[in-house]
């Protein structure tokens, strides 16, 4: 059988492209690991926010946010990016970015919403629409709208090359199977570059990057209110979790080789080390911690569209792909079957061929 779409990798890119397209196309996913979402997507940080990403990005996390809420994928969260005096140009930036966008910033006291917050840190950002998402519910839904809408998912299917013969691509697999298709989609993340060298397309420079997460808990315990704390000038993160946990990052981007990424020693202590400069709490124990990889083409904007011979690029969508996904499987699916693109999004500044040589 000769699919109309072979969609590599089935995590939360190439699960919301295929939902999107499944009903009107037919359509494959060929997933490398033994289960979808097992590296970018099953570790997450999982929240939404508007600036995250940028303002080259904030267009597809805010035109995704309707459809997250409605589906009940979001829970009340906000955030509050806080600096201390010598982060006054990073503050002043961030409001300048997202002025004229919908996204209602404010400046304000952090003490007044971080209890034990140290004296230096003088200067707070409130963000109040960031939310909690649920990603693993966001992403089985995908999949289950897929599977409903007859598209065939093949887990512990790596690809290992493919070639286009008469406007087709014979796609084999490292385990020995075959596939036809009339055009291919890389949503392998990590691997988008890998998987173009592998089809005979010129890559793009997507980079994967680690990012380091922890779970710990604290004396005093978090409260339940806290908000997503957010360093402004890019050096920590944390947010509340359930039982009064954190999952704190020092929001690192070391570049790796694609592959099981693992937090490595070092960079939880730098994480702790970080957030007890921030505040008067004590890490009383690490409870979990984990990696997972961000993949960023050079310019940090997403990669869209229809490159050579029926090769589609669907990723570089950095650490904001789940945040985005709704919108950008709308661009996706649009660009793929000739419809016009959702209203508010420029599809041009994410096409691949920003990249031509």
């Amino acid at each position: 059988m000769t699919y109309d779409i072979a969609i590599i990798g089935a995590g939360m890119a190439g699960a919301s492209l295929a939902a999107a397209v499944g009903s009107r196309a037919r359509v494959l996913l060929l997933e490398g690991e033994a289960q979808p979402g097992y590296h970018a997507t099953g570790r997450s940080a999982a929240f939404w926010s508007e600036t995250y990403g940028g303002p080259g990005v904030q267009p597809l996390t805010t035109a995704s946010g309707a459809a997250l809420h409605d589906g009940g994928y979001l829970d009340p969260l906000g955030a509050l990016h806080i600096g201390r005096g010598e982060d006054h140009g990073a503050v002043d930036a961030l409001l300048a970015e997202f002025a004229g966008t919908p996204i209602a910033l404010s400046r304000v006291d952090p003490h007044a919403w971080v209890p034990g917050l140290r004296d230096s840190w003088t200067l707070g950002v409130s963000e109040p629409s960031c939310s909690y998402i649920d990603v693993a519910r966001l992403h089985a839904d995908y999949l289950a709208k897929t599977r409903r809408a007859g598209a065939v998912l093949h887990n512990g299917a790596r690809l290992a090359s493919a070639e286009r013969y008469a406007g087709c691509w014979r796609i084999l697999t490292e385990d020995g199977r075959e596939f036809g298709a009339r055009v291919i989609v890389d949503a392998a993340g990590a691997w988008a570059d890998t998987v173009a060298t592998r089809c005979g397309v010129r890559p793009l420079g997507i980079r994967p990057y680690r990012r380091t997460m922890v779970q710990v808990q604290t004396d005093p315990a978090a409260p339940a209110d806290l908000p997503f704390i957010i360093d402004v000038s890019g050096r920590f993160y944390f947010k509340p979790e359930a039982g009064g946990r954190l999952w704190l990052s020092p929001h690192d981007e070391h570049p790796v080789a694609a592959h099981d990424v693992a937090a490595e020693d070092i960079d939880v202590a730098i994480a702790i080390d970080r957030f007890e400069r921030a505040v008067d709490w004590r890490v009383l124990r690490v409870e979990r911690r984990w990696a997972g990889l961000r993949s960023f083409a050079p310019d940090r904007l997403p990669i869209y569209g229809m490159a050579e011979g029926g090769f589609f690029w669907f990723a570089g969508q950095g650490g904001f792909g789940i945040q985005t996904a709704p919108a950008a499987a709308a661009v996706g699916a649009a660009l793929l079957l000739g419809e016009a693109p959702p209203d508010g999004i420029d599809v041009e500044r994410y096409a691949p061929d920003r990249f031509a040589t």
